[in-house]
């Protein structure tokens, strides 16, 4: 079996498939894209190309999401799988981006989550107030209780 590690992967065009494992600039510890356009609870006016969990662990709790856009990425270290649903997907992605435009998209998701926040039975609070997110690189987020870049271990031989 080829050894992939060491074969330098092209970083390419925005929206790399679900799957894929990158290094962020000024990262120590891997990331595996697991979602696409997410934005911040603690940041509600910015709209991050990628969510992703940290690899190879995945996700340990269920609030460890790592929100980083496309420029962030420095190195690919694996492809995730591209077959035609993966195709059509990001193209109909790409053209709802285009054509509904990042700010209206941050405008909705503003507006759906005023709406529930206010559908929300009294007497019932978040069940967690958390403090804001760590960033594990300049502009990057991280979801309450995700390790920042120097929390976390560097692989054996980086």
């Amino acid at each position: 079996m080829e050894n992939m590690e060491n074969k330098e992967i092209e970083i390419g065009e925005k929206y790399l498939p679900i799957g894929t494992v990158v290094m962020l600039k000024g990262g120590s510890k891997r990331v595996m894209i697991t979602g696409f356009c997410t934005i911040a609870q603690e940041q509600k006016d910015k709209l991050f190309d990628y969510s992703g969990c940290i690899y190879p662990e995945g996700f340990i709790e269920s609030n460890q999401v790592c929100l980083f856009d496309h420029a962030q990425i420095e190195k690919v270290y694996h492809l995730g799988l591209i077959d035609n649903e993966e195709r059509e997907f990001k193209q109909k992605l790409t053209t709802a981006i285009n054509t509904i435009g990042e700010e209206n998209l941050l405008k909705v998701n503003n507006e759906m989550t005023d709406t529930m926040v206010e559908a929300e039975p009294q007497g019932q609070t978040e069940e967690a107030t958390s403090e804001p997110a760590q960033p594990t690189t300049p502009e990057a987020s991280v979801a309450p209780q995700m390790p920042t870049a120097s929390e976390i271990p560097t692989m054996p031989g980086e």
